[in-house]
């Protein structure tokens, strides 16, 4: 990210100055600030100043697509925090080779643009905290989280990611556990709604629970002052909820793009007009920071959590449906072939049936995503008792007891509930398959009277498979309840209850509840979804998610 700080006469600016590297000769000259780095757990923290913990801070979480001018409003709330004004000849600029260092560090596959000074694309969510200002133009001191852009190049399983990061930074001992604001940064240039911008709402808005509602707000940059109408429209399009006025209109802040150019004689007169805008704006967001009351992030820890066990819990059940169908199918061959022989059988003659039997094998998993290789993050959580996949892919636990999936010491995603203990993370994945096999009537029986008493050793062999076989349904119906249930509770907490995910889980669930014949949760599940698709908005998601996975296909097969 780059960022210009005009220089005034202040002694604070002036200490900063003793902290930086010249970078660049030309009038007015630029500077390079030296910022303390840290880590938070695997992400990033960058300090200006030291900490005063008898004073008071506001936190400021930003997000938006690629492009839309987030680093150069980071720039602005830096300016405006340190005092900076429009006036003198010296600027700085912060963080470029930080940013290039962090992006060689992630392996990132986009080369960074040298000739666009301005915008540079942020390749991790990272924290900045700015100190040692308060009682200059802020009450307060500040904490900006920036995130990379939504809808990247990256793809959509990188969106995904971003949300996993933020789950981590928000529950880490040393994290962020509160936000003043949630600045949803749109360019005023803005003028459809388009499949994109659409995606990148939906996913912006799965982040957050309820109780963040009050504290989204907009901001509209590359703004030329004039009432954004476009970007307006296009918030209102996507139905985007978020502080409202008195007039039950959204509320938004006004930014200029153009006062990090250089400044020349000929464009002094625009250039000062985009800092005066943006200093006066500046002026209302951050009054809006200081009487507008922060929201704790339990809520949205508890989405983001939902969202992950949904996931897992609902993959880990689909891959238990298809064993148990394939076990059904085992019986029902069985039964069906004994059937055949019930003379035989009554004469305890030699036969042999035919059956599919499933099993599972262990097999190796691609490396798969590159941020994950980074963080070394990457691999599955397994159970060796149920010998299921409960998470995959695990991309924020180093170790088993830390995964999202881990309630209380145990796994909410295997059938037996098993404890964390119970499980490993490797980068291997349990993968059902079939295999021929001929059954004897010998042994059968003793699969199926080996724990019978004698009394029950009298009922028939037929009898035994039939139930079996509706005992399966009933640990099919049982794991369904579980994921209907994850569903409801979403539904209770989060701001956006129908992501995109959630949608895909929504239609597995309608399908099989409807083969269970359970019209309630049918009802509630398909009301759930024409909610959601009432207004067009997941079919623009689903449109551009497809388009970004064609396009996916599309370069692998060059």
């Amino acid at each position: 990210m780059s960022s210009f700080f005009y220089r005034n006469t202040s002694s604070n600016i002036d200490n900063i100055t003793s902290k930086s590297n010249p970078i660049q000769s030309e009038t007015p000259p630029v500077d390079q600030l030296r910022l303390k780095t840290e880590n938070i757990g695997t992400l990033r923290r960058m300090t200006l100043g030291e900490q005063d913990l008898n004073k008071s801070n506001r936190t400021i979480l930003l997000v938006g697509e690629t492009g839309a001018g987030k680093s150069t409003l980071i720039n602005a709330l830096v300016n405006y925090t340190m005092g900076v004004k429009c006036q003198g000849d010296d600027r700085f600029q912060k963080l470029k080779d930080e940013e290039k260092r962090r992006q060689s560090e992630s392996q990132k596959s986009e080369e960074y643009n040298e000739l666009d000074q301005t915008e540079s694309q942020t390749s991790d969510v990272i924290v900045y905290q700015i100190f040692e200002f308060e009682g200059k133009t802020l009450p307060y001191s500040l904490t900006i989280i920036d995130t990379p852009g939504y809808g990247a190049t990256d793809g959509a399983d990188k969106d995904i990611w971003i949300s996993e990061r933020l789950l981590d930074l928000f529950r880490s001992d040393d994290g962020v556990h509160e936000i003043n604001a949630v600045g949803l940064v749109v360019k005023a240039s803005e003028n459809r709604v388009s499949d994109r911008l659409m995606y990148i709402f939906n996913s912006v808005m799965s982040l957050f629970g309820k109780n963040m509602e009050q504290n989204i707000v907009a901001l509209i940059t590359h703004s030329d002052g004039l009432t954004p109408e476009n970007a307006l429209k296009a918030l209102e399009a996507a139905n985007i909820k978020c502080a409202k006025d008195g007039n039950n209109q959204p509320i938004y802040f006004l930014f200029n793009n153009c006062q990090t150019k250089q400044k020349t004689e000929r464009h002094q007169r625009a250039l000062k007009y985009a800092w005066d805008l943006t200093l006066d704006e500046m002026g209302q967001f951050t009054n809006f920071l200081e009487r507008n009351p922060p929201q704790k992030l339990m809520t949205t820890v508890e989405v983001l959590n939902s969202r992950i066990r949904l996931t897992a819990c609902i993959q880990n059940l689909q891959e238990r449906i298809e064993l148990t169908e394939l076990k059904q199918r085992e019986i029902q061959q069985t039964h069906d072939g004994l059937k055949k022989h019930e003379e035989e059988m009554k004469n305890n003659e030699k036969f042999t049936v035919v059956a599919d039997e499933p099993y599972k094998v262990q097999e190796d998993i691609s490396a798969g995503r590159w941020w994950a290789l980074w963080l070394n993050y990457g691999g599955a959580v397994c159970c060796k008792v149920c010998k299921e996949n409960c998470h995959y892919p695990c991309t924020l636990a180093w170790y088993v007891e830390y995964c999202e999936v881990m309630k209380g010491g145990r796994c909410t995603s295997c059938t037996k509930k098993c404890p964390a203990s119970d499980h490993v993370k490797e980068k291997k994945i349990y993968v059902t398959k079939t295999r021929k096999v001929d059954k004897t009537l010998q042994a059968v029986k003793e699969k199926y009277e080996k724990e019978k008493s004698d009394c029950d050793k009298k009922t028939s062999l037929l009898g035994d498979l039939q139930r079996e076989i509706v005992g399966l349904q009933k640990d099919k119906d049982q794991m369904l309840e579980e994921s209907f249930l994850h569903v409801v509770n979403l539904e209770q907490i989060a701001l956006n209850v129908i992501s995109l995910s959630t949608l895909v889980h929504l239609d597995f669930l309608i399908e099989k509840m409807k083969e269970k014949g359970d019209k309630g949760k049918i009802q509630k599940l398909e009301e759930m979804k024409r909610r959601a698709e009432k207004d067009g908005r997941l079919a623009a998601v689903l449109r551009y998610r497809f388009g970004k996975i064609t396009a996916a296909v599309g370069k692998v097969k060059k």
